[in-house]
């Protein structure tokens, strides 16, 4: 176990101090993510029943305060539901950018052995160029990922959404017949 995390301690100082904090933001990252994830499938339901409970159980579902109380429900409904996506959407967003600024980093210690020792020692340079590499892929593989869990959880969001404004317009549609 100690040796394992040693080769992980090991390939986080290969790629300098960027890939730490790129290991830090993809951790918030999937926190968030998975808190949605466990929002959606354990409070979610319950909201849901409250907030078509609270619309059902109006007796005036056309009047104007109706329709009112009725986009009550569902911006409060959306204001649950897209809690925390602005902070994932940032997260996403700078994973890639602090790749590159661990490529730029990567590439400043490369030129500084060039400068100190000339193009000879190429045993630096690949040093320099792993630092550069290195926490780029960490910030694209990070990214990506949480691209496709976000555009999971932006589906979720819209059809919760949808289903919503749907089941109250039904209801208000029915009642008025």
């Amino acid at each position: 176990m100690m040796a394992q995390i040693e080769a992980i301690k090991a390939f986080m100082e290969t790629g300098g101090f960027v890939l730490w904090v790129i290991f830090y933001l993809s951790i918030a990252l999937w926190l968030l993510l998975v808190e949605r994830m466990l929002f959606f499938y354990f409070s979610l339901p319950k909201l849901r029943q409250r907030w078509l409970a609270q619309w059902t159980q109006r007796d005036d579902q056309i009047s104007l305060h109706a329709r009112m109380f009725r986009q009550k429900l569902l911006s409060e409904a959306n204001l649950e539901l897209g809690f925390s996506a602005p902070l994932i959407r940032i997260l996403i967003v700078i994973a890639p950018l602090l790749g590159l600024l661990g490529t730029v980093t990567g590439m400043i210690t490369v030129f500084d052995v060039m400068a100190i020792e000339g193009s000879g020692n190429a045993r630096a340079m690949a040093s320099g160029v792993s630092r550069a590499t290195i926490p780029t892929m960490a910030g694209m593989v990070v990214a990506i990922t949480g691209l496709f869990l976000e555009k999971r959880y932006r589906n979720k969001y819209s059809d919760e959404l949808h289903y919503l404004s749907r089941h109250m317009r039904l209801k208000a549609t029915s009642n008025a017949s």
